[in-house]
């Protein structure tokens, strides 16, 4: 079965995906987040005309022939693109077969713990630890995620000391019996990052994400070998010979693909299988309650080498008031610190018509 027709329904922030068959079978996708409408300007140029007339279930071909036939643009916004159409495909496919994605792939619905991830910088290590107390009382989340260092902060902390002030602060007001991370955002030098590390590994902190600048392979390496704690990166990286690099020369202990920024689900099983035969695990990037999340849960329930949580997002809506009222039934209910996926067709879930009617809407169709 033949793709007859490929729409975009963009904002700045979001882009869906809406892949229609030749029988007028449809299945949605997204692009990644941020800059959405430039993506879908991508996927109009440069991924519809390689997909129109291809069949549903050649997505990984697709996949190849854009990255070949683009091969002038590698990099962010190609994958992005792919991604919106491959994930739209794997929906298809399931609502025809009425299997959620996951089965598609060889996995099982089922339940996922979660960690409560922080995107906050701008707020007192006092108030994120009250913060994350009262969301363990709402939704029994056992793990959790804060910010350290400043975003590409060049050793420049968010304000002096807040780093050594947080991770004693978060430590002592949720007690041993939870896991925490942290999220360097690119922020330190290996020296300073070594550093911060021992203070981390002094609190019981299992994992540091993203120590140095995440295309410094060597610098990451460096504070991966120094430290005993996990270190973890990758969201960002969208080229898969940058991955089997990565993978091959152990720069990090976790992996952590971008399923939207990688270029969809197949690419990304690439990936977590690539780390699997090195033996590394993999617990993927999911920073928004978009689509993306909900990708990430079915991956989870497929890849074996799937780490011990989902990313899960906890930021009301001043923060990213994008990311609300986009769908018709919540993907997302946590109930003690876990989500489910069900066993819904394709990805279980659909699209506003409220939030699609003030999208910007393009379509490719395959010529007559």
């Amino acid at each position: 079965m033949k793709i007859a027709r490929i729409e975009t329904f963009a904002s700045q922030h979001v882009c869906f995906v809406k892949v229609t068959a030749e029988n007028g079978a449809f299945g949605w996708g997204q692009a990644a987040p941020y800059n959405a409408d430039i993506t879908a300007s991508v996927i109009h140029r440069q991924v519809a005309p390689h997909a129109l007339g291809r069949d549903i279930e050649d997505a990984a071909g697709i996949a190849d022939t854009v990255i070949l036939r683009e091969y002038k643009f590698p990099g962010s916004y190609v994958s992005r693109a792919i991604g919106g159409v491959e994930t739209a495909l794997w929906d298809l496919r399931g609502r025809l077969a009425e299997k959620p994605v996951c089965a598609l792939l060889g996995g099982t619905p089922g339940r996922l713990r979660t960690y409560a991830s922080s995107m906050k910088r701008d707020i007192t290590p006092k108030d994120e630890a009250e913060r994350f107390r009262r969301l363990r009382g709402e939704y029994g989340y056992d793990a959790f995620k804060f910010r350290i260092g400043a975003e590409c902060g060049r050793d420049v902390d968010e304000w002096p000391g807040r780093t050594e002030e947080i991770i004693p602060t978060i430590r002592k007001a949720l007690g041993d019996g939870v896991d925490l991370l942290v999220d360097g955002n690119s922020g330190f030098s290996p020296t300073r990052a070594i550093e911060v590390g021992r203070i981390l590994e002094d609190y019981g902190i299992c994992h540091f994400e993203e120590p140095c600048p995440y295309w410094e392979y060597e610098q990451t390496k460096e504070v991966t070998d120094a430290l005993s704690l996990d270190v973890a990166g990758g969201e960002q990286d969208c080229m898969l010979a940058d991955w089997r690099r990565m993978i091959s020369g152990r720069v990090v202990d976790i992996v952590q693909p971008d399923v939207l920024y990688l270029g969809g689900m197949g690419r990304t099983i690439e990936v977590a299988e690539t780390a699997h035969r090195a033996g590394i695990t993999c617990t993927p990037h999911a920073a928004n309650q978009t689509l993306v999340t909900l990708f990430t849960m079915h991956l989870l329930r497929v890849i074996p080498n799937a780490g011990p949580y989902l990313e899960f997002n906890i930021e009301v809506e001043d923060y990213y008031p994008w990311q609300y009222g986009l769908f018709l039934n919540d993907p997302y209910t946590v109930q003690d610190g876990h989500v489910t996926v069900t066993d819904a067709p394709g990805w279980g879930v659909e699209i506003d018509p409220a939030w699609l009617s003030k999208a910007v809407h393009q379509v490719s169709e395959q010529d007559a």
